[in-house]
This record gives C-alpha cells, structure tokens and sequence, in this order.
C-alpha cells in the first residue's frame, strides 16, 4: 500500500502547522542523535528516502555532497521543498519508496527520516538500498520506535484528572497494518520490532554499526515546552548500517 496523505490538503495544512515543519531540523527531537550518525558528507552521492520539505537534502549540500536526490510521493512535500531550495546539485523526484530503482552502486549514503514505518515491505526496501549503495556506502534512517507503533492508538493511559500516568505497550509481537490517528486523520502504519528491524538489515547484508533510542534535549525541552513527556518513552529509533 503507497499513501499519500500528504496530498489530502486538509492533513497537509495541519502537518504544515507541526514545530518541526515549521522549525525544520532544530527543531525535530531526534536530529542531534541523528547527525552524530550519519558518516562524513564531503563529496558524497546522497539518497533520502521519503524526502518532505527537503530539509536532510539542503544539509546533506550544506556537508559538501556531491549530488543529492530527494523522493517522495506527495506533491505538495515536493512543491514545498522545490520551493525552499535554491541548489542544480539537489534534484526532486515524485516517487514511492516502494517504487525506487536506482543502478547499482549509485549512492554513497541513502537516508530516511520518519518515513520508513508507512512502508509494508521493510525487507524488500532493505534490499534494494543495499544494491543502490556503493561499497562500504551508509544507510541512517530513523522511524518510530516499536514500542510507540505497537498499539494503534498511540495514546497515554490517563488518570481521573487527564493526567498522563502511562504509555501502554501491548500486541507488540503482533506485527503488521496499524490504523492511527494523526492529526485528526486515519493514517495507516505498519508495526514491527526492534529485532526485525534489526536482522532484516543483517539479512540483506548490512552490519550494524549503531542503534539509538533518543530522547529530547535540554535545548529542544526548553524551546518546547510540549516535549517534556517524551522523555518517559521512546518515541524515535534510528539506526546506522553499512554496506560491508
């Protein structure tokens, strides 16, 4: 199944609306961690994979890739990102994730961020990177933790006075189709453990070379305040593999 909420306008304009929409990557509680994971840039041939406004891509350019290609199925994300950038060596494509078939070899660092859990075939995209990247070339990508995809409902367990006592974790070994809520729409999700995230990499070739499980920084709680909570959970694991 290939979504595309983002061209319901209605769902794009409340996404527009989000801190790190508007803030871009300072603003997104997992980014430092996520730096820190990516290799070096210099000269690189870059991939994101479901690519939004373009943000990694601009940064990727800021780091001194060579060339960056962003994909993404939504228009209006890539209208957006068109719009915020103003570079010949980043290049646009209205594309699935499912759907992407580059030559072999062709990038040295393909990324994801917050892209991956809406994809049914994690082991098909897996592999398919793995052909794409060239030797000893990196794939960073960062989804929503398992233990936040495992119920539907992605909600807290509130108190009498709608007080956050605590997130529950349930049917977490039961992986497959979520439907939850996202800013007042049904979005469809799909849900799987740490460890198939984990040994479809290794399955498809790839060494792991670091997993994180980031939690907001003082910095990012101080500037917003709304974050406080996401500290008593992991809501983001992100994880840095190579093409050995």
């Amino acid at each position: 199944m290939k979504q595309n909420k983002y061209d319901d306008q209605g769902f794009f304009d409340q996404y527009s609306q989000m801190a790190r929409s508007v803030g871009g990557l300072e603003a997104a509680g997992e980014w430092p961690v996520l730096r820190e994971m990516l290799p070096d840039l210099q000269s690189k041939r870059v991939l994101d994979l479901g690519c939004g406004y373009g943000w990694h891509c601009r940064y990727a350019r800021e780091m001194g890739a060579k060339s960056v290609i962003g994909v993404d199925l939504s228009d209006n994300m890539l209208a957006r990102a068109r719009e915020m950038t103003d570079d010949p060596h980043i290049e646009y494509r209205r594309l699935a994730i499912e759907d992407f078939d580059f030559e072999e070899g062709q990038f040295d660092v393909i990324l994801s961020s917050l892209a991956l859990h809406y994809v049914e075939s994690f082991d098909l995209t897996c592999r398919k990177v793995y052909q794409s990247l060239a030797q000893g070339g990196a794939f960073v990508f960062s989804v929503e933790h398992p233990v936040f995809t495992a119920r539907a409902e992605q909600d807290w367990h509130y108190g009498p006075e709608g007080e956050r006592l605590h997130w529950p974790v349930d049917g977490y070994q039961d992986e497959g189709v979520r439907e939850a809520r996202f800013l007042g729409h049904d979005v469809v999700k799909y849900h799987r453990t740490v460890a198939t995230f984990m040994n479809q990499l290794i399955e498809a070739g790839f060494v792991i070379t670091k997993v994180a499980e980031p939690k907001p920084t003082e910095e990012a709680l101080l500037q917003y305040p709304e974050m406080k909570d996401e500290a008593r959970r992991p809501i983001f694991l992100l994880i840095a593999a190579v093409k050995s």
